[in-house]
């Protein structure tokens, strides 16, 4: 076999993937076939690309399973998490980025590496020889998809993602909104200002329902029985859910005093999140949706503050698939039929920007240790790492796989905190030390 890994994809957990293997002195090739050829959600040709929302979620590496990710991203060098630190925008208790110096930065980083060389191609096949990672996401390609498809022998599971609509700062009516994060959250004003929120009434919250209910809304195409991922799904059908659950979700009004109208308690809120450094753009949070455009510009103008909003960019919604990893997948995130092909990121089943990132670093890392004859330790299953991997390659029901965030719920239990009132803050405490513990442990490894 040759000793050069290729890398299929160059989004989170390809761009990862790639800077962990070179890291440890393994040449590797990048494919990523954009711009070249086109995905429905991409805007450009950039490595690291943020497609859905610009944010990584908390950063609190204490108490949250997606921020001690972050953690022990961190301790490995990791490209994402570095980068991410790089352009980071106030958001409260949350990791939000600068989406579009981010993935300039991410290609100029690997392109300036001398082991790495990026070729814009696309792959449609698997290949039978040499070292892979497919991190192809959850636009891959629908020639390779059905490569996939035939090797596997099943067809792969599907789910419909959303993406949020982003609006001109410029275009807000400040007199009805106004800058602050839930519960002033952050040790700076400006992260404790780094949400913009539009209130609503009872009167305005029920009209905005009754318009979103009955706007025109991208359907499935016959046969496509798909469903939505929990933690991405439509602002269309949460309201479908129950009248009052947008108000208990996105749209929660508490932890916020309108500075315009103190005395009064808002029925609802709306926030929107910084979308890039200059603060000229906004993106609604939690707003994903499958309206069609024109319904979205009259919904959404529905909105205080944003009657007159300009959009930058419109929701939609696009089909994602994944592996269903528990059966397809060993341990090491091999393909059980062609052990030279590893599959990384969200296509492996993981949601989110940084459990694909992190699960395209310990791809990385697992390839180029192989590549180099070195037999690694398997990561401890103690580790947010490991519980996530474990949780993928066996841990997870196969008859009912479908993608999950990282959380506390996929570790195994700390002895000695279980229930009473102060078991849930002391439990994930302990949780996060001893993954901490753990990870270090397994990245000396590497020393």
């Amino acid at each position: 076999m040759t000793k050069t890994l290729h890398i299929v994809g160059g989004g989170m957990a390809g761009s990862e993937a790639a800077w962990q293997a070179a890291h440890m002195g393994v040449e590797v090739v990048l494919h990523e076939m954009r711009p070249k050829v086109e995905t429905f959600a991409h805007q450009t040709g950039n490595l690291g690309e943020m497609v859905c929302s610009n944010s990584f979620r908390s950063d609190d590496d204490e108490q949250n399973a997606v921020g001690l990710l972050h953690w022990e991203m961190r301790a490995a060098n990791g490209l994402i998490m570095s980068t991410a630190e790089q352009h980071r925008l106030p958001a409260g208790g949350a990791l939000a980025v600068d989406r579009e110096p981010f993935a300039e930065t991410v290609t100029a980083r690997l392109k300036a590496l001398p082991n790495v060389t990026v070729s814009y191609e696309e792959i449609t096949d698997l290949p039978t020889d040499g070292h892979w990672i497919f991190a192809t996401g959850p636009l891959t390609s629908a020639s390779l998809g059905q490569a996939i498809q035939q090797e596997t022998g099943a067809e792969a599971l599907a789910f419909f993602d959303a993406i949020a609509p982003i609006i001109y700062a410029d275009s807000i009516d400040m007199s009805k909104a106004w800058m602050q994060s839930r519960y002033d959250k952050g040790e700076t004003e400006e992260e404790r200002t780094a949400y913009l929120n539009c209130p609503m009434d009872k009167g305005q919250y029920e009209a905005f329902i009754d318009a979103l209910l009955a706007a025109d809304k991208t359907e499935f195409h016959e046969g496509e029985t798909a469903g939505y991922f929990d933690g991405c799904l439509p602002i269309e059908v949460m309201a479908e859910r129950g009248r009052e659950t947008l108000r208990h979700g996105p749209m929660k009004p508490v932890g916020l005093t309108n500075p315009h109208q103190p005395d009064i308690k808002a029925h609802a809120v709306v926030q929107l999140r910084r979308d890039n450094a200059l603060g000229t753009l906004f993106n609604i949070v939690g707003f994903q949706t499958k309206m069609k455009y024109g319904a979205q510009t009259e919904v959404l103008r529905m909105i205080p503050g944003l009657e007159n909003a300009s959009f930058a960019r419109l929701g939609g919604i696009h089909r994602n698939t994944f592996l269903n990893s528990p059966t397809l997948l060993d341990n090491q995130m091999r393909l059980k039929s062609r052990s030279n092909i590893r599959f990384a990121g969200q296509i492996t089943g993981v949601e989110g920007y940084v459990e694909s990132a992190a699960m395209g670093l310990l791809a990385g890392r697992m390839a180029a240790a192989e590549i180099l004859g070195r037999d690694l330790p398997e990561v401890p299953q103690d580790s947010a790492m490991g519980a996530l991997i474990h949780h993928i390659t066996g841990g997870a029901e196969a008859k009912t796989f479908q993608p999950m965030n990282v959380n506390f719920g996929l570790f195994s239990p700390v002895d000695g905190l279980k229930g009473g009132r102060r078991g849930r803050k002391d439990r994930y405490k302990a949780y996060t030390d001893r993954a901490k513990a753990a990870w270090q442990d397994w990245l000396a490894n590497f020393s």
